[in-house]
């Protein structure tokens, strides 16, 4: 079956008010990649409806559509074949149509949960018949597609009602799996608002493609004109992949865009939008133009680079001598006028080098002579195109620079796993074979004396607590990584936060014999700005953390003072145990056990610390522990950041009048 009407058209016949825009290639791919990622993040059970065009489109994404089936039955993928694909209900359905079918010029992608709903309607642009002196690229990410990218709820039931009447054109055996769909969608039964607002996320990702697409293929465009402009891109590139040296990539820049333009000086530098200064390194001249190489080149109070900046786009001074920027100046000031005065500046070009809007560099041309230099539009894209490719280069580079961190991430992640299997495994199977013997003895010995079944309670009891602490761990550890956590930031006293900690400390070890705590808080201490409950989370696991490895006649010390940048430390101290130096870093880390997973005498996790950690890095603080070695006791310390004197003042004042009127 061939069904030629297009599903854009159809849309936007059923929907007058939307108006279409026009994608590059990559942007949807970036987009599609997002609302799939978007699925495999969440719990719920979609609809998710994809459209490929091609066999050969969908085999690239093929591995994402199983994981996202493993979420849901409702997948349904559309292509026309190539090879082997064709109509079948496997791990999801997918759907095949003629390559004359009119799904053949489209891209779609439906995502519809109970709390997010997005679509992406696109039909591919016939760029040769648009315009058919232009010669076309023969890049796939320079394809255009006209059409709807939107999380509106009522445009995504709309589009997933339009496409799922036509796979059951394709396919009626599906009948029965669909039409229970499509009435809930004309019913209106799947309603609902997004509870997340995508569009600051969505803005800047479709205009960062869209602006960097439109640019490169204008750039290609003149590049592919001009054999000199395609020789200074293909040196650039070959200096790229010959060496991930950022100085070997800048060198060529300069070099091939100084000779290629013409320009008496070629300079690129590294630098930041807050730098008042650069040293220059890479620089291209002409045999008469004096050298910048090593100086010292002024940023901050030069208007044109502050207008580079701002613009985050290229800025051309035809002439120096005439540009109005140039009249304004005072005569006390040192910036363009005395710059160019200096080093014989007459036309100048500055083209930022940037990374996700944010600069990295500098590129800049200077013509020095007695007349201007003119500069045509496709030449200052073209500076702009090989702007954007040292970007890259220097981010490639650097990525490389820290593959050494990468690995040692991995491994870190290696150990997190082992430790967590390992934890799990005993963790869970201990406390669980002690509650099914202690549950078994109690169902199978009906004449078991009453102080042995309280024995057996208790044993149960203790070691469903014993799993609901580990349960929690994992689910508190959990939602501070993922920054799930509302923190509520109040001033709090802390001598309140260390009472309730210990409070809580005692009611959980009630039947142990702790070692002898003591506080030593001032009573000047200021309030701090901090989630009151979660300081109590912290100070419960260090307390907690020093009785575990302090004897009974040990003792345990808590104290504070105010520190310099409006912080206050606090140190929870003892005389147990200690940490061998090597450990003191370790001990934060996930599932870190100090006798390994699975031969400890204290029981345990291993994420208290790091819970620790991952609260007190929330506030803007750091926590660390010092030790003298074995057996010498440890301090662990933290910092939290105190309340403003004034409004310390005016907190303390409220709750004096607080407690006058009650």
């Amino acid at each position: 079956m061939i069904i030629p009407d297009s599903v854009l058209e159809a849309l936007l016949k059923a929907l007058p008010q939307v108006r279409p825009q026009i994608y590059f290639k990559s942007s949807l791919t970036a987009l599609s990649h997002a609302m799939e990622d978007q699925v495999l993040a969440g719990n719920d059970r979609p609809l998710v409806i994809a459209s490929f065009q091609r066999e050969r489109f969908y085999r690239q994404e093929a591995h994402r559509y199983l994981r996202i089936s493993d979420r849901t039955d409702q997948v349904y993928v559309l292509a026309a074949p190539e090879t082997d694909f064709t109509n079948r209900s496997e791990h999801y359905e997918t759907i095949a149509f003629e390559p004359t079918d009119g799904l053949s010029q489209e891209w779609h992608l439906i995502v519809m949960g109970e709390q997010y709903a997005s679509c992406l309607i696109c039909r591919e642009r016939d760029l040769s018949a648009e315009n058919p002196t232009v010669p076309l690229l023969h890049v796939d990410q320079s394809r255009r597609f006209e059409g709807i990218w939107t999380f509106d709820r009522t445009i995504v039931l709309k589009s997933a009602e339009i496409l799922l009447n036509r796979i059951v054109q394709y396919r009626p055996e599906l009948q029965s799996k669909i039409f229970p769909m499509l009435a809930q969608i004309s019913t209106g039964s799947i309603t609902g608002m997004n509870q997340v607002d995508p569009a600051p996320f969505a803005d800047r990702l479709v205009t960062y493609l869209q602006a960097g697409q439109y640019k490169l293929a204008k750039a290609y465009r003149s590049i592919a004109a001009k054999e000199r402009k395609e020789r200074l891109v293909n040196s650039i590139t070959a200096a790229v992949r010959r060496s991930l040296n950022p100085d070997d990539i800048l060198n060529v820049a300069a070099e091939e865009l100084g000779k290629v333009l013409g320009a008496g000086r070629c300079l690129i530098y590294r630098c930041k939008s807050t730098d008042s200064s650069a040293t220059l390194h890479h620089e291209y001249l002409l045999d008469s133009v004096p050298s910048l190489a090593g100086r010292t080149w002024t940023l901050q109070g030069n208007p044109l680079f502050e207008e580079v900046v701002q613009r985050q786009e290229a800025v051309f001074i035809e002439d120096t001598q005439t540009d109005a920027r140039f009249s304004m100046i005072k005569d006390g000031d040192r910036t363009l006028k005395s710059l160019t005065q200096e080093w014989d500046i007459r036309s100048w070009l500055m083209v930022p080098v940037l990374h996700q809007n944010q600069p990295l560099g500098m590129v800049e041309l200077h013509y020095c002579g007695t007349a201007p230099h003119v500069l045509e539009r496709d030449e200052v894209e073209m500076v702009e195109a090989i702007a954007t490719q040292v970007g890259v280069a220097l981010i490639q580079a650097e990525s490389f620079a820290n593959l050494e961190d990468l690995n040692q991430q991995l491994e870190a992640l290696d150990r997190t796993r082992s430790n967590l299997i390992a934890i799990t495994g005993h963790e869970l199977r201990t406390p669980l074979s002690t509650i099914q013997v202690c549950l078994e003895s109690l169902a199978s010995e009906p004449d078991m004396s009453q102080d042995l079944r309280q024995v057996m309670l208790n044993s149960a009891l203790a070691d469903a607590e014993r799993m609901r602490k580990l349960i929690q761990d994992f689910l508190t550890l959990s939602r501070l990584e993922s920054g799930r956590v509302e923190w509520r930031i109040e001033p709090v006293p802390l001598w309140e936060c260390v009472d309730l900690s210990l409070s809580s400390l005692q009611a959980r070890r009630s039947t142990t014999s702790l070692p002898q705590i003591v506080t030593q808080l001032s009573t000047e201490l200021p309030l701090v700005q901090v989630d009151g409950e979660w300081l109590v989370e912290v100070l419960t696991k260090l307390l907690d953390n020093a009785c575990k490895f302090t004897d009974a006649q040990g003792r345990v010390t808590i104290r504070a003072k105010q520190i310099e940048g409006a912080m206050l430390e606090v140190i929870v101290a003892d005389t147990g145990r200690g940490i061998e130096e090597n450990r003191l870093e370790t001990v934060f880390d996930r599932f870190y056990q100090e006798e390994g997973a699975l031969r400890r005498t204290t029981g345990g996790t291993g994420l208290g610390l790091a819970i620790c950690r991952q609260i007190i890095t929330n506030w803007g603080g750091r926590i660390w522990a010092e030790s003298s070695g074995k057996d010498q006791g440890s301090e662990f310390h933290f910092t939290i950041p105190i309340v403003p004197s004034g409004e310390s003042k005016r907190t303390v004042q409220r709750k004096k009048t607080s407690r006058s009127r009650e």
